[in-house]
């Protein structure tokens, strides 16, 4: 029996430029998603495609949320294989392991606890966009397909363990400290660390939908601070930090330093540059300029793009790049990977690299360029605002001694550094970052950016 019905109660807000995310029981109920289901179904089948896969994270809401996902899909006349409770990568893993090649996670990725989602793949190709709001108006003309699925349980996880096993070895036993931070990756990464032959410490490794420690955010200082105490008390290599849905890193040092993931990428560059010459590597405006300079250095060619794991897999598989990357921590692997965003496989991929180094993990980073930096910082604004104030500041922003950069938002870099402010396209906040020679020149720079902000609105609080 179908608990769920189709529904025109449809808010557009939730449909965001990279995937579906809304506030549970405001913007997103089980019907909303059981309609959506029932669209992505249509496209599915609009493309030839007759099974998806499903997955879902641990968050509070998921369970029945998955179970709208396959309910509207089943009687959309598409078959479903469950893989249950997992990471996203192991959903995007399924799509290239199983028979079928289109999916469906049901995940709030790194949002509060009270939001959930939908990340989307048909055919192999990750929706953003235009195809997120195709699923939009298709739903609000019940333009949907009729029929009847079967559903299969398949349980994937060894099966994932197994191949990053067989490719990933490490030189040497590494002590690692990893963080779940209560959510997914709880279930598979102490499993897939010890299997590689890793002394594990674990924290927060029970999923738990409330966060109760901390939020799973790594691109966020605060929620680094445990890792960092746990990664000295035990004297562990490394630490590794996991967002919500396991497809975003945090990398701490022995000495207890975060690793921001444009300088890991600076590592994961150099070494897929010794052995493949001319790659082209992407990564996001938020980037340091640093990064572009090691991967031309090392006979690669560097490509900026906008920030989101839709637009970066999207132009990867364009551009048949062997690594892309953004300042949030997703991180994607082409080289002997798949090209999806895997902080899992990134965080194997690592260890291998810092095995067979010398030097402890703070030395080896310690040797890779680096500058006064901030991470990301975010000023609250509402939906309905964001867009149109980034419209405002791009007539009013004049930086006549710099390069503006308007592929996402405004980047403006200068000879001693760069600033960043893009609308985030999945939370309500403007998204900013800084990078300077020295803290002088940073503050030039965010005076300058500060200047401007309150020249367009000035009752926005400014973290800087």
């Amino acid at each position: 029996m179908n608990l769920f019905k189709t529904t025109h109660d449809l808010p557009e807000v939730i449909f965001r430029a990279y995937d579906i995310r809304g506030v549970v029981n405001e913007t997103l109920t089980a019907d909303v998603v059981f309609t959506i289901a029932k669209s992505i179904a249509a496209e599915a089948r609009e493309q030839g495609q007759n099974s998806i896969v499903v997955g879902r994270d641990g968050r509070l809401t998921s369970p029945l949320f998955g179970q709208a996902v396959i309910a509207g899909l089943l009687e959309s006349g598409i078959d479903v294989i469950d893989i249950g409770r997992v990471p996203t990568p192991l959903l995007y893993f399924a799509t290239h392991f199983l028979l079928s090649t289109s999916g469906i996670m049901v995940t709030g990725s790194h949002n509060p606890a009270n939001y959930n989602g939908l990340k989307v793949v048909i055919a192999g190709k990750t929706l953003a966009d235009e195809g997120i709001k195709k699923l939009y108006h298709r739903a609000l003309q019940d333009d949907f397909a009729i029929g009847q699925g079967q559903l299969t349980n398949v349980n994937i996880n060894q099966a994932y363990i197994s191949r990053i096993v067989s490719d990933v070895h490490l030189s040497k036993p590494l002590k690692i400290v990893i963080d779940a931070g209560n959510g997914i990756t709880g279930k598979i990464a102490p499993d897939l660390f010890r299997q590689m032959g890793c002394q594990v410490s674990e924290l927060f490794c029970e999923i738990d939908g409330d966060f109760p420690n901390h939020h799973p955010d790594p691109s966020q200082e605060k929620n680094l601070v445990d890792l960092i105490n746990k990664v000295k008390e035990e004297q562990a290599d490394i630490g590794l930090a996991f967002d919500g849905d396991g497809d975003r890193l945090g990398v701490i040092t022995n000495k207890g330093e975060i690793i921001w993931p444009d300088r890991q990428m600076m590592c994961f560059a150099i070494e897929i540059l010794e052995r493949c010459k001319g790659a082209t590597i992407l990564f996001d405006v938020k980037c340091s300029k640093f990064l572009s300079q090691v991967i031309s250095e090392k006979a690669g060619i560097p490509l900026m793009w906008k920030t989101g794991h839709s637009y970066i897999k999207n132009k990867m598989k364009e551009v048949e790049g062997a690594l892309g990357g953004e300042m949030s921590g997703h991180i994607f692997f082409k080289d002997r990977w798949y090209g999806f965003d895997d902080a899992l496989y990134s965080g194997a991929r690592l260890l291998e690299i810092i095995s067979q180094a010398p030097e402890d993990v703070a030395t080896f980073f310690a040797a890779l360029p680096n500058s006064v930096n901030t991470p990301e910082l975010q000023i609250p604004i509402s939906e309905n605002e964001k867009f149109s104030f980034m419209e405002k500041l791009a007539k009013v922003a004049l930086f006549p001694d710099a390069t503006i950069n308007s592929i996402d938002g405004l980047r403006v870099d200068f000879s001693y550094g760069f600033g960043l402010i893009r609308p985030s396209n999945t939370t309500p906040n403007l998204v900013l970052r800084f990078e300077a020679d020295s803290e002088k020149n940073l503050k030039v720079i965010q005076n300058a950016f500060k200047d401007y902000l309150l020249a367009v609105n000035p009752a926005l609080v400014i973290p800087f």
